[in-house]
């Protein structure tokens, strides 16, 4: 049976408050948690963005669930090492039930110390150095690698879990979804396309887990709901290649004055109806992802949580 989890956004939320929802989330029958890492928010309405690894050392003394980053970028605002670091203490603090989850970034996150925003295919290159790298970390003893693009001398992670941490590997078009089937423990995507994931476990993904966020604005008002939503994340409606080259916040603020409110419409579930968040999760499982995390979008944090303990996640378990 497919997993349903809760999409943690630390774009819009504080620390304090994703502790919180992971809280609520797992009261609610929600079954594991996906967390966000940025830099910087998509733009200035979403207001937030908190470290994601101390969030998640917060969470594992919060709740019991798994976690999974989705993604991190490890190939140039962090060096690949302090990631391997980082997901190692992750596993450990949750006894094991952490995934790292990994992508080639944004250059909204990744520009901030000055770095050239390298092409498409450099930057999938990198990841998969950077995945290398991370994996020779995580397996223990002292590492030394001389690569094209990260140099690691004489580097051993000292506090590591029992287990290899499972790395998945996000992937937007034909090009991602190879490159995660290729060296992806799971492969991890935010849209319900059904071509992606038959690449994916034809590139060698197999029957690896494939996880996926979604967002829904649940509100007694559905206008409301859908006000939010475009408000605060229509970037998600953006075209092509601007999501990955945009710099700034307020450079999305300006992109998504186009995207028109009907658009956001048709891809988010907004307002109160239980069958039409039920079927934008099932639009997921029916492109055959095995794990979708859902993100609420709009203020009623209290009137979502009892709406889908009550009404959506028995009927998508039925």
């Amino acid at each position: 049976m497919a997993r349903i989890g809760y999409f943690l956004s630390c774009e819009q939320f504080g620390p304090a408050e994703l502790v919180e929802q992971a809280k609520r989330a797992e009261g609610a029958g929600f079954e594991a948690l996906w967390i966000s890492d940025h830099f910087h928010p998509w733009n200035d309405e979403q207001g937030q963005s908190p470290f994601v690894w101390g969030v998640i050392g917060a969470l594992s003394q919060a709740t019991s669930l798994p976690v999974s980053t989705a993604v991190t970028c490890p190939t140039i605002r962090i060096h690949p090492a302090i990631v391997a670091q980082a997901a190692a203490t992750a596993a450990v603090q949750l006894n094991g039930r952490f995934v790292l989850g990994v992508g080639s970034g944004e250059a909204l996150n990744e520009h901030i110390l000055g770095d050239h925003w390298p092409s498409v295919g450099v930057r999938q290159e990198m990841l998969e150095e950077a995945v290398d790298v991370i994996r020779l970390l995580l397996s223990g003893g002292e590492v030394s690698h001389h690569g094209k693009h990260y140099e690691v001398q004489e580097a051993r992670i000292y506090t590591r879990p029992d287990d290899p941490v499972p790395i998945y590997v996000s992937g937007f078009g034909p090009q991602g979804a190879q490159l995660a089937g290729r060296i992806g423990d799971g492969y991890a995507l935010a849209m319900a396309d059904a071509d992606l994931v038959k690449t994916f476990r034809e590139s060698g993904g197999g029957d690896k887990p494939v996880q996926a966020g979604t967002k829904v604005s649940w509100d007694r008002d559905a206008e409301a709901g859908l006000d939010a939503a475009h408000r605060l994340w229509a970037n998600e409606q953006l075209p092509g290649q601007l999501a990955q080259t945009l710099p700034r916040p307020r450079d999305f603020a300006d992109a998504i004055t186009l995207v028109p409110r009907e658009m956001v419409a048709e891809s988010v579930a907004c307002g109160p109806d239980a069958d039409k968040h039920a079927a934008q999760v099932r639009s997921f499982l029916d492109a055959d992802i095995d794990e979708v995390y859902v993100q609420q979008i709009g203020p009623d944090m209290d009137g979502f949580f009892a709406a889908w303990e009550r009404d959506v996640l028995p009927q998508l378990r039925r």
